[in-house]
Formats: structure tokens, C-alpha cells, sequence
């Protein structure tokens, strides 16, 4: 039997979470509702959800709040719910380490396919996967390697933890190396079709990229002012 996706839906408006409740169940997967920032750091570790519906104005501890705290520890997708739809909120969730926005009021449905898009993008290790598959999957450079198949980076000899998205833009960019992609290729590219946002969303997490990764002597992420990004590799 296969197990179930769990879900962590965080809202001070337990109609709301009911709701989404209902509608993820209807789809197979399992849920849990906390009404407060405070509970989510336990249900972390006694529910492990694969991903996190998180309202960004809840009592006591915010969203942005949980956010923080959750990202200092895992890589568990978190998709942010909020009322307030100014680009400067959607910019400090995706900083903190957000997959995803959704403004409210939304449709039910809509946020159903948000989550079953993350869900799918963000793909735990393959149990025990053979060489030849994880080779496909992993690009390597000098104190450099990325690896899709169980989602790892390692760099300078030192695991670095990223969530989904972040390790997928790296993966995609140091795939082709001195290519050049625009901002709406890549959008389209890690984000998807589903995904309805702006191209902001790239440089968020081209800047925590940096913060993590620096630049090398044989390669870099370089800004193409005025048209996009490229994993630079240079002639040594």
C-alpha cells in the first residue's frame, strides 16, 4: 500500500482549514490543522509533512516567523497563504524560504493544484538508486556537485541544505553550462505552467543561491543585465 502525502495546513480560521482539509482528503491526501505559529514546530516532528499550507497572519507567531524557524531546520516545501497581495509580501515570503504564494480569498481548486504542482516537483530520494541512474541526474564541478535524485548539495566538501526550488534552479542552471535563460524561461522551466507569478521570483532565489553558493575560480552564477542568468564556466 502506498502511503499517503501528508499535508500541514496552518490557519487561525479553522472554517478555511476545514475546508482545504476537505478537499485535499478528497484527493488521497493526509492532512493535519493547526490553528497557531506555535504548534507547527511539534507537528513537524510527529506528523512529517511533505508540505506546509501556511497563513501568513496568525496569532502570537506570524507565518513569516514560522517560516524562519522551519527553514533553519528542514527543506519541507511551504506554500505561504496571505491576504495581503503587495509584491513586498510576496518578495520577504519567497526571502525566507516560501515555494509559493497564494493570495486570498482563493479558489479551493486552484490551491489544491498548486500543491499537488509542489509536490511534484519536489521528489525525495529514490530508494537505493543505481549509479548509472544517479549519474543522470547529478552535475559535478570543481567543489561542486548537485545531485537531483536525492536532492543534495554538496559544496566545498560540506552538505548544504535548499529547499526544493532553489536546488532545482541551481541543478537546471549548471546543466547547461554558459547558456543563457531568461527570467520567464526559467519561471516556466522550475515553476511550471501552474505557477502565476513574476519574474521577481527569480532573482529571490538567485540571491539566496549566492548566499549559499559562492562564487568559484572555475565557475560562477552570472547576471546578464537586462535578459536573464547563466551558470558560468570558465576555461582553465
Amino acid at each position: 500500500m502506498v502511503n499517503k502525502q501528508k499535508i500541514l495546513i496552518v490557519d487561525d480560521d479553522n472554517n478555511i482549514a476545514e475546508l482545504i482539509a476537505l478537499y485535499l482528503t478528497k484527493e488521497c491526501y493526509e492532512t493535519l490543522i493547526v490553528n497557531d505559529g506555535e504548534s507547527v514546530m511539534p507537528a513537524m516532528e510527529s506528523f512529517s509533512p511533505n508540505l506546509i499550507l501556511l497563513d501568513i497572519m496568525l496569532p502570537g507567531m506570524d507565518g513569516y516567523q514560522v517560516c524562519r524557524e522551519v527553514r533553519n531546520k528542514y527543506t519541507v516545501p511551504i506554500i505561504m497563504l496571505s491576504a495581503k497581495g503587495e509584491i513586498f509580501d510576496k518578495v520577504l515570503g519567497l526571502e525566507l524560504g516560501a515555494d509559493d504564494y497564494i493570495e486570498k480569498p482563493f479558489d479551493t481548486k486552484e490551491l489544491v493544484a498548486r500543491a499537488k504542482a509542489v509536490l511534484r516537483r519536489y521528489k525525495p530520494a529514490a530508494p537505493a538508486p543505481s549509479p548509472a541512474a544517479s549519474a543522470d541526474k547529478c552535475v559535478q564541478y570543481a567543489d561542486l556537485s548537485v545531485n537531483l535524485t536525492n536532492y543534495s548539495v554538496l559544496y566545498m566538501g560540506r552538505t548544504v541544505d535548499m529547499p526544493p526550488k532553489e536546488l532545482e534552479l541551481l541543478y537546471f542552471l549548471a546543466s547547461s553550462p554558459n547558456h543563457v535563460f531568461t527570467r520567464e524561461q526559467l519561471l516556466d522551466q522550475i515553476w511550471g505552467y501552474e505557477y502565476v507569478g513574476d519574474t521577481r521570483t527569480v532573482d529571490v532565489h538567485i540571491k539566496r543561491l549566492r548566499e549559499k553558493i559562492k562564487d568559484h575560480a572555475n565557475w560562477k552564477i552570472t547576471t546578464i543585465w537586462g535578459v536573464g542568468y547563466k551558470f558560468e564556466v570558465r576555461n582553465t
